[in-house]
């Protein structure tokens, strides 16, 4: 059973009310620690741009958490986007999946 948000939930909006606001940190901050451009931050907690593999891992290491949490929030999020999106969802319908012999009950 999947769980869907009627909104999917960027990794921007989950870095900034999970992480820098209760923690008291600002973009700058936080860029400063992870040795990146402010720029950078400011535009993810924005929901303007997505997470690299390049910025999760610096996540990960400056929170204490995993690079891989960091990607599954951003992949999750492009999933349901596509989900959510009724034209797109459409399209991945009309596609007919491969046949397969062994779990389709045709003979091998």
């Amino acid at each position: 059973m999947e769980i869907r948000f009627a909104n999917p939930i960027h990794p921007g909006e989950m870095l900034r009310e999970e992480f820098l606001e209760p923690l008291g940190l600002s973009a700058g901050k936080l860029a400063k620690g992870l040795g990146v451009p402010r720029t950078r931050i400011e535009r993810l907690i924005r929901e303007e741009t997505g997470i690299t593999a390049d910025t999760a891992a610096r996540l990960g290491r400056y929170f204490r958490t995993t690079a891989q949490l960091w990607l599954n929030l951003q992949t999750s999020y492009e999933l349901d986007c596509i989900h959510a999106d009724a034209k797109r969802q459409a399209m991945l319908d009309a596609i007919e999946p491969l046949p397969r012999p062994d779990l389709d009950g045709e003979a091998a």
